[in-house]
């Protein structure tokens, strides 16, 4: 079913945006995820982000893993670049096609196996290295397409759909990505759309490595009583830290509020995330905060939702290497090999 294209056919006075796309030339194939999983509305947040952002469909690459959630890119995009990995190798292949061709915008989806277990390692290079992506984990807690065991962020005393209790502690992938040096790390949830395109629409824009964790309810496997990741548990124990808007930095804005009640943060590129915090006192630029805060919730219980921690100066990888402002897929012959007397020259530097 995978293959099947939706119709090509569409209403002639769809809205359309800056750059000339309706919201259906961000759509992909028809999806064969299970009807209500979670994974198909963070798809819809991505068209809806990628729409919004007026951003050409050519100019994604998408990457993906293996696993339910690392076959939604098919679902999304399909005009863009697009590259389905090895299980939870997805980080070294992006990274290495973001430093090739750094003009993209990239995309890495993945899911709690591929992330949480065998790519775990992927992923935290990823993270301090500070890849310039956007890293988004359909995060249920279970092994969807080998029949619902338990992954590697299943919480501890959570339930199986067989009633089996999971005795082991979880992988918390916002805690690594925040202590890894991740520079904007948010957690959100598949059915709170609201919430989850701004966080979206941020992290594409951000400058450096930007992480999202969204709770994904599996409708098959785990959405039960007894389930930490079902729908009822995190609309009954979300606890959100703010509600956010994104806006680009294309017009002037003009706000009208007290003081403490909005904090402006400046991208890298320009643009700004505007937060109102529902919290007196929350810095979402201080990350020791961050993760204190995040640990006091978890201890009672609660899924704290939202944009956790940004650094507003955020650097990447090809800052750090100081890498050619071209492309290196777009360097010749001659730039990548000056000739013997250049290599010489090197060598004798390193004596």
């Amino acid at each position: 079913m995978t293959y099947i294209a939706k119709p090509p056919l569409r209403h002639p006075t769809l809205e359309r945006n800056k750059v000339g796309y309706t919201r259906r030339d961000y759509e992909g194939k028809i999806s064969t995820l299970c009807a209500g999983c979670g994974h198909d509305s963070i798809s819809a947040a991505i068209i809806q982000a990628c729409w919004e952002l007026d951003i050409e469909p050519h100019r994604v690459a998408k990457l993906s893993g293996i696993g339910c959630s690392s076959k939604t890119p098919d679902y999304f995009l399909g005009a863009s670049h697009g590259f389905n990995t090895v299980h939870g190798r997805m980080p070294s292949v992006l990274t290495g096609a973001n430093l090739a061709h750094r003009d993209l915008l990239y995309l890495g989806v993945s899911g709690d196996g591929d992330s949480a277990s065998i790519g775990l390692g992927q992923f935290a290079h990823a993270m301090r290295r500070g890849v310039r992506m956007a890293y988004i984990v359909e995060n249920n807690g279970v092994y969807g397409l080998t029949k619902g065991q338990f992954s590697a962020t299943a919480d501890q005393g959570s339930k199986s759909k067989k009633g089996v209790v999971n005795s082991d502690s979880p992988v918390d992938l916002v805690g690594l990505a925040l202590q890894l040096g991740a520079t904007y790390v948010a957690r959100s949830f598949s059915g709170n759309k609201a919430q989850l395109v701004p966080l979206v629409k941020g992290a594409l824009q951000h400058g450096g490595a930007a992480f999202i964790d969204v709770i994904s309810p599996c409708v098959a496997f785990n959405n039960h009583p007894g389930s930490t990741k079902s729908y009822d548990y995190v609309r009954e124990h979300n606890e959100a830290v703010s509600r956010i808007d994104f806006i680009t930095g294309r017009e002037e804005i003009t706000v009208d509020y007290g003081p403490g009640e909005v904090v402006d943060v400046r991208q890298h590129d320009g643009t700004l995330l505007r937060l109102r915090s529902l919290n007196t006192g929350y810095d979402p630029t201080d990350r020791n905060q961050a993760m204190a805060y995040m640990q006091q919730h978890q201890a009672r219980g609660e899924v704290l939702t939202g944009l956790l921690f940004v650094d507003p100066l955020a650097t990447d990888l090809h800052t750090a290497l100081n890498t050619s402002d071209r492309p290196l897929n777009a360097l010749g012959e001659a730039d990548l090999c000056p000739g013997a007397a250049a290599l010489q020259k090197l060598n004798a530097s390193l004596r």
